[in-house]
């Protein structure tokens, strides 16, 4: 955590803070190499993060083109009684 915690401007209580986090949200793991403890990416972590985020816009997405698609329908349909109308005049 040293090296990065001389990267960041924040204090190594904090850098210690969200490592907990990361780590307890499965994101990063860590192992004992002495006094030191080394944190690494968890590949399974981002792997999850990503399938969740596949299927929540995956899912607001299809809803998104239905809506669009039924508003383009009224749209269409909208111009052709207007077009008729104006046809009969």
């Amino acid at each position: 955590m040293g090296k990065l915690a001389e990267l960041l401007p924040i204090s190594r209580p904090a850098v210690s803070q969200h490592l907990k986090v990361l780590k307890d949200a499965g994101l990063v793991r860590d192992r004992a190499e002495g006094t030191r403890r080394m944190y690494f990416l968890d590949p399974s972590g981002p792997v999850e993060i990503r399938a969740y985020l596949d299927r929540y816009w995956g899912e607001h997405l299809a809803a998104f083109a239905e809506a669009m698609s039924e508003q383009a329908m009224r749209d269409a349909v909208g111009r052709r009684g207007s077009d008729q109308r104006q046809d009969e005049s």
